[in-house]
């Protein structure tokens, strides 16, 4: 993947869904900067990677806050 490509995903309205959810078969990347880099990253929805990255997040914070009340 060239910088060129990435760039060129990343300006593409059509990759973001609803203006703020990223979605791009082409784009082999899992996490990237937002669309104004200075509100942090987003994730790739359209990577199955990203789908298990969200899931262990939920499950960690989950397993946290079971821990907590024991």
């Amino acid at each position: 993947m060239s910088n060129n490509n990435a760039n060129y995903w990343d300006q593409d309205p059509k990759n973001w869904k609803l203006g703020v959810f990223y979605f791009c078969n082409e784009d082999p990347r899992i996490m990237l900067p937002k669309r104004i880099p200075m509100l942090g990253w987003t994730v790739n929805f359209a990577r199955w990677q990203s789908w298990l990255l969200i899931v262990a997040i939920i499950g960690f914070a989950a397993m946290l806050g079971r821990l907590h009340w024991f």
